[in-house]
């Protein structure tokens, strides 16, 4: 990584201290001849950067460690996760989570817990998010510093203002979820909203399945089907935050009516619903029919086994055209697809390789998520750490939704 060049000497510092960060972020420890190997910068300018991150309370020096190379031991840097917190959200149809997260993809604390999807409104959610939010920050230690919330919902989130515009499983539009929660808890910290795939999509490339990739493709199931994009490193969200709904994708023309409005979208093929169906049991089933089927598929029952090849076909049909669009080196399933992948993965690839003119001669995989459900959970608080990683000296404002920051 390149030392950042024509910024002045306190913009440059801190765009140095930023870098320094966010690989220890990713790596969670390096010594400090890998930390200038990997910025390029000299060992005298990386000791004084690590110096001041130890200042700030973000980072500890350890003993000195033989790297194998000519010359002294170099001093092992880690990240601190005894000084600063974020507490983390995730707002899915059958469940709702809050952890506490800080430096290093640690989670000091989580809890998840599922709800009747017939009463999504938002006063029941907000009702148990507070709940469950003050007892996570109620259990942080005194030191622990709370510096923001990341919120990841099932829905059209617009950037400019944090603004849930439409969550069609959930019955929501036009909900300033952040500000109503923020309300509640009377925290004045700032608060970072975003789609649940673009959260998905964040914490598998920084500390998932697509760690080091700077080109995925992120697909998330539940009842609905959600996606996310990393183009380059950075987070593809569009004009207004609302790119990534590759669930309302036309696959059928003559399909069924969407939730959405729309005829024949993906996730009518590939969501939770059709799995239930396409492997015989009632489309409305939910969890409870889901961990059967699955428990089931695993044993061998030729149904469950058919129906999610037939799931898989489906899958890598609409995958087929994202991968000729972007061009991913891999593929993440994420939410009920991570547990489907080692039963539609063959499918899948089947199919994606037969349809796609890049798949073919790119190579890129299919993999399950790291996280599995936990995806934009891990991913909303990795948001809400993003003004922190981007200028460690506290002098960033803070963007109100899920910002397109690089994440290398």
């Amino acid at each position: 990584m390149a030392r950042v060049v024509g910024l002045g000497p306190d913009a440059l510092r801190r765009s140095n201290l930023s870098t320094v960060l966010r690989l220890l972020h990713g790596e969670g420890r390096a010594t400090r001849a890998e930390l200038t190997a990997l910025t390029g910068l000299n060992r005298s300018t990386v000791a004084a950067l690590v110096r001041e991150l130890n200042d700030h309370g973000l980072v500890t020096e350890g003993d000195a460690v033989a790297t194998g190379a000519p010359g002294r031991p170099s001093p092992m840097v880690s990240v601190r996760t005894d000084r600063v917190a974020v507490l983390a959200v995730d707002i899915k149809v059958d469940s709702i989570a809050v952890a506490t997260m800080t430096l290093g993809g640690t989670r000091l604390g989580q809890q998840r817990v599922r709800r009747d999807r017939h009463d999504t409104t938002v006063d029941a959610t907000l009702d148990v998010l507070e709940e469950l939010a003050r007892d996570s920050l109620d259990a942080l230690p005194r030191r622990q510093r709370l510096i923001g919330i990341g919120i990841a919902v099932a829905g059209l989130v617009r950037h400019p203002d944090g603004m849930v515009d439409l969550g069609p499983n959930l019955g929501w539009s036009q909900v300033p979820i952040g500000e109503l929660l923020k309300a509640r808890l009377r925290r004045r910290v700032p608060v970072t909203v975003g789609n649940d795939g673009d959260t998905g999509a964040l914490a598998e490339r920084v500390h998932g399945a697509g760690r080091g990739v700077e080109h995925l493709i992120y697909l998330s199931g539940e009842v609905g089907v959600g996606g996310g994009i990393i183009s380059s490193g950075r987070p593809l969200t569009g004009s207004m935050g609302y790119a990534g709904e590759v669930g309302h994708v036309t696959i059928d023309a003559d399909g069924d009516r969407c939730g959405c409005g729309n005829t024949g979208c993906w996730e009518l093929l590939i969501g939770e619903r059709a799995v239930l169906r396409a492997t015989g049991r009632l489309g409305d089933g939910g969890q409870d029919a889901l961990t059967e089927m699955l428990l089931a598929a695993g044993d061998g029952e030729p149904e469950a086994r058919r129906g999610l090849a037939e799931i898989g076909r489906w899958t890598g049909i609409g995958l087929a055209s994202l991968v000729n669009l972007f061009d991913p080196q891999r593929i993440v399933l994420g939410g009920l697809h991570a547990e489907l992948h080692p039963f539609l993965v063959d499918a899948a690839t089947s199919e994606l390789r037969s349809r796609s003119l890049v798949a073919t001669r790119s190579g890129a995989e299919i993999v399950p998520a790291a996280f599995g459900i936990d995806s934009s959970l891990v991913g909303a608080g990795e948001a809400a750490l993003q003004p922190l990683l981007d200028d460690p000296t506290g002098t960033s404002a803070p963007a109100p939704s899920m910002p397109a920051h690089a994440l290398g």
